[in-house]
């Protein structure tokens, strides 16, 4: 118990702090570009042309709504991050639970606990259902705190509170309006998951002298890397469900020119993958300014 509320702390403590990177984040994804590229230097020292990275963007937004303006959207943000916790938790807790009975039994002393790929197997699907569940049950949180950050495009005040918010999704897409995006969302992590694990246990089996007997010792080891190379991989699922999440909601940024109305989320792919912007806003820092792009904002077009 004193393990979950611990998490439940340091997780909200790091959503608190991170809001205002996920704010600036978001509005890039959704092509959101209020301020003129400038002349920068690139990390090779070459000039450049730059959109504003993470820090100008934050000033920009905090000199229209206050610095209070970078926490929209926290709300819903916590009550997804608290409920995941605890249903990740209680998740792995009963396969925990489950395989109890098994351990006791005579012939498990003897049982070799190495790190094969059947044991990398039986963890990391646990872990997939364990995350699986808790994205399901939080999405809808997830959908109202993009939907409340987007509306800063707009100007608009149709997500402010968190049950009008729920009232609003209801009566105008019903409940499938609160599971929009979902699917990519859960494609990406499945996949993100698989992946690292699976390139964890190649790289610590194949790839350093000694082995790895269990998973704890696995990610000591490269679960950092390789989760960090998963997520770059499987970052384009993570932009088509949050486009997906605010498309058609009634707000300007979930609307042309800011976003097309798509159809489904495969249409979604494949026309970001067409115009070349399945990394948009991946990189908060050096945001280079795409050849032949067009970017439109309330107060200037830039081309």
């Amino acid at each position: 118990m004193a393990d979950a509320a611990s998490q439940v702390l340091l997780g909200s403590g790091l959503t608190i702090l991170s809001q205002p990177l996920m704010y600036v984040k978001v509005l890039i994804q959704v092509g959101y570009e209020p301020l003129p590229p400038t002349v920068g230097r690139n990390i090779f020292g070459r000039q450049v042309c730059q959109l504003p990275g993470l820090f100008c963007y934050a000033q920009h937004i905090a000199s229209i709504d206050g610095k209070r303006g970078l926490f929209k959207g926290l709300t819903p943000r916590l009550c997804s991050g608290v409920l995941g916790t605890v249903v990740h938790g209680k998740v792995l807790q009963h396969y925990q639970d489950c395989e109890k009975p098994e351990e006791l039994g005579p012939g498990n002393v003897q049982k070799d606990v190495s790190s094969s790929f059947d044991r990398v197997i039986k963890e990391t699907t646990r872990e997939m259902m364990a995350r699986s569940a808790a994205t399901l049950i939080t999405h809808p949180f997830h959908v109202i705190t993009l939907r409340s950050m987007v509306q800063f495009i707009g100007r608009e005040s149709k997500y402010c509170g968190l049950c009008d918010s729920i009232v609003t999704i209801y009566r105008e897409e019903g409940i499938l309006g609160f599971f929009a995006g979902l699917i990519p969302r859960l494609l990406g992590d499945i996949i993100s998951l698989w992946l690292c694990n699976s390139l964890a246990y190649l790289v610590n089996t194949y790839a350093l002298d000694s082995g790895v007997s269990t998973m704890s010792e696995m990610k000591s080891y490269s679960q950092a890397v390789t989760g960090f190379f998963a997520s770059m991989l499987t970052y384009p699922f993570v932009l088509v469900s949050n486009l997906m999440a605010v498309n058609n909601c009634g707000l300007a940024g979930g609307s042309p020119p800011y976003s097309p109305i798509y159809t489904s989320w495969i249409d979604c792919w494949c026309m970001l993958q067409k115009e070349g912007n399945m990394s948009r806003g991946n990189s908060l820092f050096f945001r280079k300014v795409p050849f032949g792009k067009t970017y439109c904002c309330d107060l200037r077009m830039l081309i």
